[in-house]
């Protein structure tokens, strides 16, 4: 049985526990890319609140990668500051910072999700196709010369993200975005060495990862987000993610972060609490790699008993950790782990009534006040 509170170790990091913050779009800085007050105080808070990791949310490793003009950014150096504080910030708050580097492809250009429609002015997008995503502008097909210039601009970032101070370096290989676009026969018709079969498809994903595996200091580990399934007939499968996950295993990968869909409007997911953990599972017992469950995981019950059954090593919330940054805190106490609570000092005044709250009261949490 392996415990929501138990140390988790990957390399030479170790987690305080096994909940993580999972990577969020803000869509809240300027054109600039640099990290805003409002990183700062979103992502603090949840190390606060008693995350064992947390990621910074996608960032992109070159200006056309972006998915809206306001995305938080890694492609130069004058970036660097503002990261090094929000590295900082979260470690001094006892979590692991981390960061994951993405570009978008051919969901770029857009405005926030909350305003829809195109980025004006916007740029032409890139993808492995002239195929555009659903009603969005078409992609030019990226040639060799982009290719490798996108590995470069992963492995840069990479680079910048150690230099900033993050402990943890996630590839964004999911959700419809550049690599995962390489990896689907659904965006990608590619008939070079880039796309094709399995061999071809694949090729972006892996080179990427061993470029910056090769990168990396040794005792940083490296995670890689997939979507197990495009929820689509024809597109990209479980099982083609646990072989995925087997090559990245091969060259150094530690953990596979196990989401699903994103890359074709056609997608019927089945919603429901855990529904992207069987993802999850296949992918830990088929490879034989540390995972982390992500998707409507809402109750510290049900995340306590996913690492109970195996199915996975790390808890990833999002959602959850809107509604509550002290979710984990709350976990601990509805669990009756009250041990492992580590309430900053300074708050202890709001929370010494937690010995005597109920399981109901726990649960219940944020909204009845201790006082």
């Amino acid at each position: 049985m392996t415990d929501l509170f138990s140390p988790l170790t990957l390399r030479g990091v170790t987690l305080r526990n096994r909940i993580g913050v999972s990577p969020m779009c803000m869509y809240c800085c300027a054109e600039d890319g640099k990290p805003t007050e409002w990183h700062y105080a979103h992502l603090i808070s949840r190390a606060v609140g008693g995350a064992g990791l947390v990621i910074a949310e996608a960032s992109a490793v070159t200006p056309e990668g972006r998915i809206t003009p306001a995305d938080l950014g890694i492609w130069d150096d004058a970036q660097l500051p503002g990261h090094e504080r929000l590295a900082a910030g979260i470690a001094a708050m006892g979590a692991v910072p981390g960061i994951q580097l993405a570009h978008a492809g051919r969901k770029a250009s857009r405005r926030a999700p909350w305003e829809h429609g195109p980025a004006e002015p916007g740029w032409v997008p890139l993808g492995p196709s002239a195929l555009p995503f659903d009603d969005y502008a078409e992609p030019r097909a990226m040639t060799e010369a982009d290719i490798e210039a996108v590995i470069a601009a992963f492995v840069a970032a990479a680079r910048r993200a150690i230099r900033a101070g993050y402990r943890f370096v996630e590839l964004h290989s999911a959700h419809g975005y550049l690599l995962h676009q390489f990896l689907s026969p659904l965006s990608n018709r590619r008939n070079d060495a880039w796309g094709g079969d399995f061999e071809g498809r694949t090729r972006l994903t892996l080179e990427t990862a061993q470029a910056i595996r090769t990168m990396l200091p040794e005792e940083v580990p490296l995670s890689v987000r997939v979507s197990h399934t495009d929820w689509v007939e024809g597109g990209w499968t479980t099982e083609e993610t646990v072989e995925l996950s087997r090559r990245l295993k091969a060259l150094g990968v530690d953990m596979i972060d196990v989401s699903s869909g994103g890359l074709d409007a056609r997608q019927k997911i089945p919603l429901g609490p855990g529904y992207q953990v069987p993802g999850a599972e296949a992918v830990r017992r088929g490879a034989g790699i540390a995972v982390a469950a992500v998707g409507m995981i809402t109750e510290p019950e049900q995340a306590q008993a996913i690492l109970n059954e195996g199915k996975a090593d790390l808890i990833l919330l999002a959602r959850a950790l809107l509604r509550d940054p002290y979710w984990p805190l709350h976990a601990a106490a509805a669990l009756g782990r009250t041990e492992a609570l580590r309430i900053p000092p300074q708050y202890e005044r709001g929370w010494n009534a937690l010995g005597q709250m109920t399981r109901e009261d726990a649960i219940a949490r944020p909204m009845r006040a201790l006082d």
